[in-house]
């Protein structure tokens, strides 16, 4: 699915004001960020976007690209802010390890931000392993970097 296609915009939209009310950023700033990012890197064969529907809405979704020839890395994760801890954002990184998996892709590479505890707690419960000092204060470090091997 492409970045500009219509159930990915909320998507967007959200994390904008996610990111903007965590790291400062102005929330149309932000927005223009994600809008701007080269669409290519989320499309076939390397990347894709994946969207969960309920009643045709989107509530979860998130995206790969290639990091390298092995390696996918996941960007966009997010869970519309009515419909958190409900394992959404759980399925969503199944699927998309899954398609990785599909694509031929033999690990994922994501980083998340310091002021996201819960997509820290998230991709530590789903198996990834941390690349950084699980002890040290996660400002200190900048983004959080995280690398799971697939099961192919």
């Amino acid at each position: 699915m492409h970045q500009r296609h219509r159930l990915i915009q909320p998507l967007l939209a959200e994390l904008a004001i996610e990111y903007s009310s965590r790291y400062g950023q102005s929330r149309r700033e932000v927005h223009q960020e994600l809008l701007n990012y080269p669409a290519a890197e989320f499309s076939p064969p390397d990347g894709d976007f994946l969207v969960l529907l309920e009643a045709g809405q989107p509530v979860a979704g998130g995206a790969f690209r290639r990091y390298d020839r092995e390696t996918a890395e996941l960007k966009r994760i997010w869970t519309h802010s009515e419909h958190r801890r409900r394992g959404l954002a759980v399925r969503v990184l199944a699927e998309l390890e899954a398609e990785a998996d599909r694509r031929g892709y033999q690990q994922i590479y994501l980083t998340t931000g310091p002021r996201q505890p819960e997509a820290k707690a998230l991709y530590l419960a789903a198996g990834y392993r941390a690349e950084f000092d699980l002890q040290a204060d996660p400002e200190s470090i900048g983004p959080l970097p995280f690398r799971k091997e697939l099961s192919t």
